[in-house]
This record gives structure tokens, C-alpha cells and sequence, in this order.
């Protein structure tokens, strides 16, 4: 069971949701943001007991959100799958109808993608293992998360592919290993091979497994096929097990990295290391790749999702011909 929450007038709930959470699997970002969300809805409802609470309780937090805090029609979703988590798995109630709630208006948006020429000057401003991480971010449309966890089994050299795992919607998913990466990323797992090894000699070398490995098998988190093909380069306290071990590169190091290349390259846009999967889906559906590919490729549940890519490709969009240059 998780520590006491002092910080919240319920918490052997909130104890209680974060051990589901656990149980179930759930990533550290989806724990932490659902209970947050959790913990806001019950300050905000107070006066009523968790077991006591109903489905117009939730339509009052989630109207309140909208109406008062303004808050952006992603955030307001986001509470919502956090309160209904609450309610179904440690509450054991039926949300029920939440029709009657004042939804936050959903902007309707293109991503941002990078030309050919854009993607090629961004990464020739990025060095070393950040280089590398960006490049996979644009040959198989991966998440930056994905990239950051992905470990020494998940790369097969022999059949050209890399093995995504526990992706969005704990789900796995093939994508292709592009050619003109095989060595660098083999010198990279020397790299990270050179850090495990000298881990196991000071008495560390373990890493965190997914689900229940660890006590299925006591010692594969000192197994070299389990680490990180991008180790973080200090070690850390796991902050579940508190054991010390070896985590991957943070997120922001190769955030930073992308907006000091971005800039370098005096590109105009709003680019993150997310724009990198943006402009890998819109430039396949480019050269012809059909969306269904894509989809699979990225990961997408509903086609829908991947349907947003077409209304930026330029066979279907900036490259139909203006009828002012018929005129001229």
C-alpha cells in the first residue's frame, strides 16, 4: 500500500487508487496525473463522502472546470478518464450519465509538420545520442517516450524492425528499423553496454521491469537484453522500489536539445520532438504510403485519428495549384 497522502483530506482513497494503478499497470506520468485529478475532484466535493458521491457530483466538477477554470477541452477529458478511474475501480459505482455536463470547446487544429529540408537541417544540428533519438523519432514516427524506453531485445538487427512496447493504450506495435541507422545504433548499445557493465562491477546494474517480471524472475533487471538502449547517465532512486538503479534519459534533455536545433535552423514553427511523428506520417502519405499503413505504423486505434494527416500532405493540399498563378 502506498504512503499515507497527508496532503488530502481522503487519502486511504487516493492510497487506494494509486496501488490500483500499480496493479494495473499504469505508466508513472498516467499515475500521477490521475491522481491528481482524483484528489481536485474530492477537495472540491468535500462536504460528501467518497462512497456517497454520484454522477451529478461529477457533472458539477467537470462544468466547474469548464465554466470557471477555463480549463481546455484536452485537460477537461483528462479529469474526467481520472474521476471515472475513481469510481469504477477503487469506488465500485457506476459514473453514470454525464450528458448534462458543460463540455469546453474542442479547437479544431492542424499539427505542425517539417518539409523534407526542415527535418534534415533540425538534425544536423543535434549531436551525439540526441542525434540519434531524433532520427528515430522521424524514421518510425515513435513517441519520444517510446524511443526513451525502448531496451536491448526490443532492436532486431537481423529483421530490420524495432519492437514497440507498453505503448499508448498499453499496446505493442511493430515499426520499421531504417537501414541507415544500424551503426549508430549499434555503437550506441556499446555505449550503454560499457555503463551496465561497469554498474555490475560497483554492485548496481538493475532496472526497472514491466509489470510483474520482477518477481517472476528475481534477477532479469541485471540481465544486459532488459537495459535501456539509452541509459540516463547517472544513476537514481526508483522512487517505488527505492532501490537504485539505472533509469533512461529524461525526456527534457531531448527537449531541449530539439528547441536549440529548432532555433539553429531559424525555423519559424512551434516544433517539438512530437512534430517529428507528425511530419513522419504526412511525409509516407506523401510518397504515396496508404493510410492504413500509417495508421498501423503509428499506432492509432481508429483511422480517424490518422485521418487528420491528409488535410496536410501536399498532394492533397499546398501542393494544388492556385488559380492566381493561372492568371499570370
Amino acid at each position: 500500500m502506498a504512503a499515507k497522502d497527508e496532503n488530502s483530506k481522503n487519502p486511504g482513497v487516493l492510497a487506494c487508487l494509486r496501488t490500483t494503478l500499480r496493479l494495473k499497470h499504469f505508466s508513472r506520468s498516467t499515475e500521477k496525473t490521475y491522481i491528481y485529478w482524483a484528489r481536485y475532484f474530492l477537495m472540491y466535493k468535500k462536504e460528501v463522502r467518497p462512497l456517497a458521491l454520484s454522477s451529478q457530483d461529477v457533472v458539477d466538477f467537470l462544468s466547474f472546470l469548464a465554466t470557471t477554470k477555463n480549463v481546455a477541452a484536452s485537460t477537461q477529458n483528462q479529469a474526467l478518464c481520472g474521476i471515472v478511474f475513481l469510481f469504477k475501480e477503487v469506488l465500485k459505482k457506476d459514473p453514470g450519465d454525464l450528458s448534462r455536463t458543460l463540455w469546453s470547446k474542442r479547437p479544431k487544429y492542424l499539427p505542425v509538420v517539417l518539409s523534407v529540408r526542415e527535418v534534415r537541417e533540425v538534425l544536423k544540428n543535434l549531436k551525439g545520442v540526441q542525434w540519434l533519438i531524433g532520427c528515430l523519432l522521424y524514421g518510425t514516427g515513435v513517441r519520444l517516450t517510446e524511443a526513451l524506453r525502448l531496451r536491448v531485445k526490443d532492436i532486431d538487427f537481423e529483421r530490420n524492425m524495432i519492437l514497440v512496447r507498453n505503448a499508448k493504450g498499453q499496446k505493442d506495435r511493430v515499426v520499421p528499423l531504417p537501414q541507415s541507422l544500424k551503426v549508430a545504433l549499434k555503437k550506441q548499445l556499446e555505449v550503454a553496454q560499457k555503463y551496465h557493465e561497469l554498474d555490475l562491477r560497483e554492485g548496481f546494474g538493475r532496472v526497472s521491469l514491466p509489470y510483474a517480471l520482477q518477481k517472476k524472475y528475481p534477477n532479469a533487471d541485471k540481465a544486459w537484453i532488459w537495459q535501456y538502449v539509452f541509459p540516463s547517465i547517472k544513476r537514481s532512486v526508483d522512487p517505488i522500489s527505492g532501490i537504485v538503479k539505472r533509469h533512461h534519459l529524461y525526456n527534457c534533455i531531448m527537449e531541449d536539445s530539439v528547441r536549440g536545433g529548432v532555433k539553429a535552423a531559424e525555423i519559424e514553427k512551434k516544433v517539438t520532438c512530437h512534430t517529428f511523428r507528425h511530419s513522419f506520417a504526412t511525409h509516407l502519405l506523401d510518397s504515396g504510403v496508404d493510410i492504413r499503413t500509417v495508421q498501423v505504423l503509428l499506432g492509432h486505434n481508429d483511422l480517424k485519428t490518422t485521418m487528420i494527416y491528409t488535410h496536410v500532405t501536399l498532394e492533397k493540399g499546398v501542393g494544388t495549384k492556385s488559380p492566381l498563378d493561372t492568371l499570370f
